[in-house]
């Protein structure tokens, strides 16, 4: 079995939702107080052992390869000027461009997610590999990526990120999948259906934030494409469900001591900033007593 040491992430998506901040600078880029969220994702995957990381961007992204790439010699200076106060940052940033080989793919084809993964199709070959967000993540230890490889390195099969539902949004939110636990939290998904919402859910384990496909699965992904109407996006699950119509594993992997944060709307982009803060022992007691002192 092939070990899994290939990761993919999408990023061509314009970020509408923050503009005008995103008019100039990459959604990925926004910072959770000193890093972007990109590189919490990016973090997650080295630790998991994934070597080569694919960034499926557009035009207006280059802002992610300058800050995955070798820091100018401008800010290398600059930083050795600083003496010993600044030379942790100068490790810091240094070390950004050798956690992976990075490699960009500008996106072609049809809307949807499920076309990042034709785009690097030919770079992934008959290898298995991770297929995770560039805005959002789930906190856990192990770590989410961790966890799927886990089950992989089990079962041999595509496994699905998943959380249980909290609250009856969740599945006006999130894709539901629905089987047979195998074991504790490892379901043998024989449905998935999307945003079912809390009276047709199938279960309340949610698919979110990460993937772990086999190669297999650019196959159907082809099929799809030929499938696809005029008009329609294309869209991974559609590649999914005929895996499953043609006989193949796909486990739901609840990610345990797990929380989901999801920095791609504004209001959870900010909870998210202030509870990182909070957990930051450099800055959280001084800012602990700012926002006691809000009277709100």
């Amino acid at each position: 079995m092939n070990k899994v040491r290939k990761a993919v992430i999408p990023a061509a998506g314009f970020g509408t939702r923050f503009l005008p901040q995103t008019k100039a600078m990459p959604k990925e880029m926004l910072p959770i107080v000193d890093k972007p969220v990109i590189q919490y994702v990016v973090e997650e995957l080295v630790e998991a052992g994934i070597q080569d990381i694919f960034i499926v961007t557009g035009y207006h992204k280059r802002g992610i390869e300058d800050h995955f790439d070798s820091p100018n010699l401008d800010l290398i200076e600059n930083l050795k000027m600083g003496g010993e106060k600044k030379r942790h940052l100068l490790k810091e940033v240094e070390k950004i461009s050798n956690m992976a080989n990075f490699v960009y793919v500008r996106q072609k084809g049809p809307y949807g997610n499920g076309t990042p993964l034709l785009n690097v199709k030919h770079l992934i070959g008959d290898e298995p590999f991770i297929y995770t967000w560039s805005d959002d993540f789930i906190k856990a230890e192990p770590n989410r990526f961790k966890q799927l490889i886990s089950a992989y390195n089990k079962y041999g099969a595509s496994c699905l990120a998943s959380l249980r539902a909290k609250k009856d949004e969740d599945y006006d939110r999130y894709g539901n999948s629905g089987g047979s636990f195998v074991e504790d939290g490892i379901m043998d998904v024989d449905k998935i259906v999307e945003k079912p919402g809390r009276d047709k859910a199938v279960s309340d384990l949610m698919n979110v934030s990460g993937y772990l496909f086999t190669p297999d699965i650019f196959d159907y992904l082809d099929t799809a494409l030929k499938n696809l109407k005029d008009g329609n996006e294309l869209y991974y699950n559609d590649a999914l469900k005929l895996m499953l119509e043609d006989g193949k594993k796909v486990l739901a992997v609840e990610i345990k001591n797990g929380k989901y944060y999801d920095t791609g709307n504004k209001m959870e982009y900010l909870k998210t900033v202030v509870e990182f803060a909070l957990d930051r022992s450099d800055i959280n007691g001084e800012f602990k007593e700012y926002l006691k002192s809000l009277k709100i």
